[in-house]
């Protein structure tokens, strides 16, 4: 890979994990294991090769539309991941991060993120973003109403507002936008994702289902991206 030409954030839709399960004979619940397998490992292999950011879709606020059964076993397999995976993330010196609207999720799953991010805040690795009970329209209806209570209370002029005083007010603010997003499992959207962030990030779509994912995948994608020229509008 061109070192000089690395990417400094990457988002990655993690889609296919109930398909590969199916293909499999198996129940949703192991493949959502194996997907969370298949992302510790991307992750480390990240750090490895000094990606500074990550941002993963783990679950989305579209996702509680699933059935009640699905969400609990969802639930249940994140909140035991962060709650282990903060331990070993601390000792390969990774910093996890977890953004959405955590105030929505149980008391329980509340404190294990913040159990897990507080374990972590010092490391100096790649920061690992998990995105839970994330929707990119609530991310900017959050900002919107943020920014119109600091007008309304007279800290913040109108005339003020700019596109910094919006990513200041999102959950990956201080942070640089994605300049890669990858999607596995064929599909051809971005489902809510970062609809802010994304607005000049390239897109790889792979024909793949999540735990199939590998770290010659991402590899691939990264070559792929450094082959592409970035104009942001200009010629």
């Amino acid at each position: 890979m061109e070192t000089n030409n690395m990417p400094k954030h990457i988002a990655i839709i993690m889609d296919g994990n109930r398909r590969w399960a199916k293909a499999k004979g198996l129940d949703a619940k192991q493949g959502h294991k194996e997907g969370a397998k298949t992302l510790e490992r991307i992750v480390r292999y990240a750090n490895k090769i000094g990606l500074p950011y990550i941002t993963t879709y783990a679950f989305s606020t579209e996702n509680w539309k699933r059935t009640e059964e699905e969400v609990g076993a969802l639930m249940l397999l994140l909140q035991t991941y962060l709650d282990d995976y903060g331990r070993r993330a601390n000792t390969e010196n990774i910093k996890v991060n977890v953004i959405g609207n955590i105030e929505a999720l149980s008391a329980g799953m509340q404190k294990s993120m913040k159990n897990c991010m507080e374990r972590t805040k010092n490391n100096t690795g790649v920061t690992f973003n998990i995105a839970i009970n994330y929707g990119g329209r609530e991310e900017l209806l959050k900002a919107t109403k943020e920014i119109a209570k600091e007008v309304k209370e007279g800290s913040l002029n109108l005339e003020e507002i700019t596109e910094e005083t919006i990513g200041n007010h999102l959950y990956t603010a201080g942070q640089p936008d994605p300049d890669l997003l990858i999607r596995t499992s064929g599909e051809l959207r971005t489902s809510n994702f970062l609809p802010w962030q994304l607005v000049y990030t390239e897109f790889i779509f792979m024909d793949k289902y999540w735990p199939d994912f590998t770290e010659q995948d991402l590899d691939e994608a990264i070559h792929i991206y450094q082959k592409r020229t970035r104009k942001f509008g200009a010629n």
